[in-house]
């Protein structure tokens, strides 16, 4: 199981934009037999913040793909990739007065 160029891309986009913020420093690629991984990581050496999975089997039912938080937390799950990334641009930030 693989992501595909497009696939690929949208997720790329994603981890550009939070690499320039300085969130997030590095990321792993996992091709499973079951499925594909993509985990980003704040330090290479610590565990991922978040995993962005694409589990071809639950293509049928509640969606391929799905966003996983460090605790294990489905974050999103659906059925458009572009969708269930906007779960990671959504979160707290630092707000001056």
């Amino acid at each position: 199981m693989a992501f595909d160029r497009v696939e690929l891309n949208q997720i790329l986009n994603v981890y550009g934009r939070k690499v320039a913020s300085g969130e997030w420093r590095d990321y792993a690629i996992d091709m499973l037999k079951e499925k594909a991984v993509f985990s980003v990581f704040r330090r290479s050496s610590e565990m991922p913040l978040y995993r962005i999975e694409k589990t071809p089997k639950l293509a049928r039912r509640q969606g391929a793909y799905s966003v996983v938080a460090a605790t294990g937390l489905i974050l999103k799950r659906g059925h458009d990739l572009r969708r269930v990334l906007r779960a990671l641009d959504k979160g707290l930030r630092l707000v001056e007065a």
